[in-house]
C-alpha cells in the first residue's frame, strides 16, 4: 500500500490524510499533530501574556478594551487547545514557566514605549501566527478536519488583531521595522523549541 494510500486508509474519509506524501525521517502523522497541538498550545499562552503585559501598562488608556478584546480572543484558542492537550494524552511544552515571564515582558515592554509600540507588537506576532497557522492548516488532512477549522479560524481571528494592530498606528512605533524583525524572529524560535520541548 502506498503512503498517500496509507493516509486515506489511516483518515477513514477517503480524503487528503495528514502529512500525505511525507519522507522517510518525517514525523508520523500523529506525531505532527502531538506537536501541533503542544506548540499552539505555548502559542496561545505566549500570547494571552502578552495581551497582559499590554494590559498592565495600557488598561486604563482608551486602547484598553481594544487589548481586552484581543486577549479574551485569545483565551478562547488557549482553551481550545488546553482542552486537546488533555483530550489528546499530549505533553505540554516544559517551556510554558519560560512563555509565562517572556510573554508578560514583551507585552509590558513594547506597552511602555506606548500604544504604537504595543500595536507594533501586534502586528509582529499576528503576522508571524498566521504563516505557521497556514502552514499547519495546508499539511492537516481531512483526517484532523475539526483540527483545521479551528486553526483557520483562529488564523483569521489572530488577521483581526493584526488588522487592528496596523489601523492604531503600529507602523509609527519608534524603530518599527527593526523591532518588527526582532520580534518575528523571537516568535519563530519560540514556535520551533516549543513543537519539541
Amino acid at each position: 500500500m502506498s503512503q498517500a494510500d496509507q493516509g486515506k486508509a489511516n483518515s477513514g474519509t477517503g480524503g487528503r490524510g495528514t502529512l500525505e506524501g511525507r519522507l522517510p525521517g518525517d514525523p508520523t502523522p500523529r506525531d505532527y499533530v502531538a506537536r501541533t497541538i503542544r506548540v499552539d498550545h505555548a502559542g496561545e499562552y505566549g500570547a494571552k501574556r502578552i495581551y497582559e503585559g499590554q494590559l498592565a501598562v495600557l488598561g486604563r488608556t482608551k486602547y484598553g478594551p481594544l487589548l481586552e478584546h484581543m486577549k479574551e480572543q485569545e483565551q478562547v484558542h488557549l482553551d481550545t487547545f488546553a482542552g486537546l492537550i488533555a483530550k489528546r494524552r499530549v505533553r505540554p511544552t516544559a517551556l510554558l514557566p519560560v512563555w509565562h515571564v517572556a510573554g508578560f515582558a514583551l507585552g509590558a515592554a513594547t506597552a511602555l514605549i506606548g500604544h504604537r509600540g504595543a500595536m507594533a507588537c501586534t502586528v509582529a506576532v499576528e503576522e508571524a501566527i498566521d504563516e505557521h497557522y497556514a502552514a499547519q492548516h495546508a499539511t492537516l488532512g481531512d483526517d484532523e478536519a475539526a483540527l483545521r477549522d479551528n486553526i483557520e479560524r483562529f488564523r483569521q481571528e489572530e488577521l483581526e488583531h493584526r488588522d487592528i494592530g496596523l489601523e492604531n498606528e503600529a507602523e509609527l512605533a519608534p524603530a518599527y521595522k527593526l523591532l518588527s524583525r526582532v520580534i518575528k524572529a523571537g516568535c519563530k524560535v519560540a514556535i520551533k523549541v516549543s513543537e519539541r520541548i
